[in-house]
This record gives C-alpha cells, structure tokens and sequence, in this order.
C-alpha cells in the first residue's frame, strides 16, 4: 500500500505556521486585552509588538530539522524574552517544548536530557521571577510538558533506530545473496573454463603435436600433404591462441591457466592411491588395455568416479570401495560400490548426485545411486562410448605446445 505523506520541508512550514497562529492567539486571549478598565487584577497586557516574541519563537520552527539545538535555544530565550516584562507566557511556552522533542528524536539520549533539564529550570526560573503568577499558573505544567515531550522524541527515536536497523540488516543480507550468486557464478566459470581446458584445448594440442610429428617423419611427402600438415598445425595453435583468450574472460583473477593432462581412465590408479592414503582401501577392476575413449567421455568417467570416492572418504565412515569398468553393448558401464553405512554418496550438499548426473547426460550417459543390497553405497553410470567429441589418438598424453 503507497503513503502519501508530505514533503518534510513543506510539513515543518505548515507545523510553524499552525504552531504560530495557536500561540499569537493563545497569547492574545490568555492577557485579556480586551478587559473592560483591565479589572483582571495582577496582568500586564503587551502592546501589540510584542505578541511577535511569541510568534517568533514558534516560527523558528521551519528550521528545527536541520538546526535543531539552534532552534531550541533561539525558541527558548525568545520566550523567556516575552516573560520578563511579566506577559502571560502559557501559550508560548509549546514553542521550546516542541523544539525539545525535535533535538531528542535525533537519538541522543544524554543530550536530550541535558536540553530539557535547562528548559525546565529556565523556563520555571523566568516565569516564577517574573510572571504574574509567581509559583502558581503555568510554572506548574511547564515540567510535565517537557517531560511528555522528552518521551514521545525518545519513543520516536527508538522507532527510527529499530527500523534503520531492521533496513540495514534487510540490505547487509542483500549484499550476501549478491555475492553468494557472484561466487557461484565465478565458480561457474571456472569450471567451465577447466572443462574446455580439459576437453578442447587438450584436444587441440594434440592435434598440432601430432600434425609436427607426422611432418617430420614423412620422408619426400607430395606438397599437398605436406601444406594440409602445415595447415593443420598452423590452424590448431591459432585455434589454441583463441580458446586460451576466452578461458582468461571465463576464469577469476588469479587462477592460473591448467597444464595437467585430461584427467580419464589412466589416471585412476592415481586416484585410487590418493584415497587410500586417505583411509579407504581401493578396489580396481580396469580392463586391459583401457578402452580408447572420446576425451568427453573420459572426463565424466573420471568425475564421476572421483565424485563417488570423495562420498564414500567424507560419509561412509570405516568402508572399503570397488570400481568396476566395463565396456558391453558400445556402452561403458562404471560402478563404484562401498561396504560403509550406507549414506556415502547421498546428496549432503543437495549436489553430488546432482552433478553426477547433469555430467552424464551432458554426453547422452545416466547414472543410478542408491543404498547396495549387500550393504553399503552403490553408483552405476552407463556412458556411450561414442560421446560426440573428438577422440583422443593412442600413446602418451602430450604437454600443452602453448604452455
């Protein structure tokens, strides 16, 4: 629902103009200048002049938002001004007292006290001294108006500090979602960049490598095998030159260009070894030779299993585990089961399987988790074994020529 509220600027205008009037009337009426042969015994009626002393101490209240202890301390001496001469002061005494609420809703409290124990004792002081009703008439009322005035701006105050509160922590959690999406989006990136390095920019690589090394070993080739050797070479080092300019765009400052091989079936073993150290005896059961495999393929092979290791290190508690690779029916079927507790690979973080599986359907697989009937965490992935990326050629994974 929309508030329409007024202009702050305009409602301190209108808040002194209707304070004015009510206290030049106030004024007027409360020293009977009208009295017939001024029988009300004991008043001074003002000349006309003066009435303005009222009126400007209640006028100066267009400013009280961005002068307010000058406005109180202008607002008080006027009044205390129109005391002296011994005026009726009841009507003039709102002026100071809305000034004090003004400077105590500013939320200084210690401040606020100060200001309205000096308009208590000032204005009583002038008033008794000099009023024509000594201790008696308004001198009684002045310590509960201020008082009142002093709790409604603390009150006032408070409200304002609880919602810029209520604001800042509202904004402060904004700020952490923004940058809790900018890290996910960062991190993002960087997998996305890690996974081209993996797949193309390895791919690519090998490519030129083998493009030089083709070029070498041919004895007298015929010039057009030997310019499409050229060619190729030369297209794949600029196509290397290019993929390595987009990775920088898709990768955060710092992180440094990965010059390791495509992680696949021969770097299991590795693995292995590192998840025993880490407490979980290692089954493998590879078939000899590996299978010659899309680059693809081999990395959400690789994923997928170390994903399912990490599980079985992090949930499973004392277990051993068994991967099993096989190819049958073009498919390669990948299992990795555990002996644990039976949670090893749940979805703790609401993204392990998640992952797993988004790998795998990336090239056409699919994958099954769930509790082993023998016990324990079983993971089966089925991956085609032609994954629509270019396959690697046979022998040695080759450095990146760039790197």
């Amino acid at each position: 629902m929309v508030r329409w509220r007024l202009p702050p600027l305009l409602l301190d205008a209108v808040l002194a103009i209707v304070v004015t009037a009510l206290v030049v009337l106030g004024s007027v009426g409360e020293s009977y200048p009208t009295s017939p042969d001024n029988t009300v015994a004991g008043l001074v009626v003002p000349p006309w002049p003066a009435y303005l002393l009222a009126g400007a101490a209640a006028a100066v209240l267009l400013w009280r938002r961005r002068r307010p202890v000058t406005v109180w301390a202008v607002s008080l001496a006027l009044v205390v001004a129109y005391t002296i001469p011994g005026y009726v002061n009841g009507a003039a005494l709102v002026a100071p007292v809305l000034a004090v609420y003004t400077v105590t809703t500013l939320g200084r409290a210690r401040r606020a006290l100060l200001l309205s124990g000096i308009t208590v004792v000032v204005l009583m002081g002038s008033t008794m001294l000099f009023g024509p009703f000594g201790f008696g008439g308004p001198v009684t009322v002045i310590p509960f108006e201020v008082a009142v005035a002093l709790a409604a701006g603390l009150a006032v105050a408070s409200r304002r500090a609880y919602v810029a509160e209520i604001a800042d922590r509202a904004e402060q959690a904004e700020r952490t979602r923004e940058e809790e999406a900018r890290r996910r989006v960062d991190a993002e990136r960087l997998r996305i960049a890690r996974e081209l390095h993996d797949v193309v920019a390895h791919t690519m690589a090998t490519i030129s490598v083998q493009a030089a090394a083709a070029a070498h070993v041919l004895k007298d080739p015929p010039p057009e095998a030997a310019t499409a050797l050229a060619a190729i070479r030369a297209a794949s080092k600029d196509g290397l030159v290019e993929l390595r300019a987009i990775l920088r765009l898709l990768r955060t400052d710092g992180e440094a260009d990965p010059r390791h091989p495509t992680p696949g079936l021969a770097q299991l073993d590795a693995l292995a070894e590192r998840t025993r150290q880490a407490g979980v005896p290692v089954t493998l059961r590879l078939p000899a030779p590996l299978p010659e495999l899309p680059g693809a393929t081999e990395l959400v092979a690789y994923r997928i299993v170390q994903e399912s290791l990490t599980n079985t290190v992090k949930h499973a508690g004392p277990a051993r585990a068994t991967v099993t690779v096989e190819t049958r029916d073009g498919q390669l079927d990948l299992t990795v089961v555990d002996d644990g507790i039976g949670c090893a690979t749940t979805e703790s973080d609401g993204h392990g399987l998640l992952g797993m599986r988004e790998r795998a359907a990336s090239i056409g697989g699919t994958v099954e988790a769930g509790p082993h009937p023998g016990g324990g965490f079983r993971v089966h992935a089925r991956l085609p074994l032609q994954a629509g990326a270019p396959r690697l050629p046979a022998g040695p994974r080759y450095p990146d020529p760039l790197g």
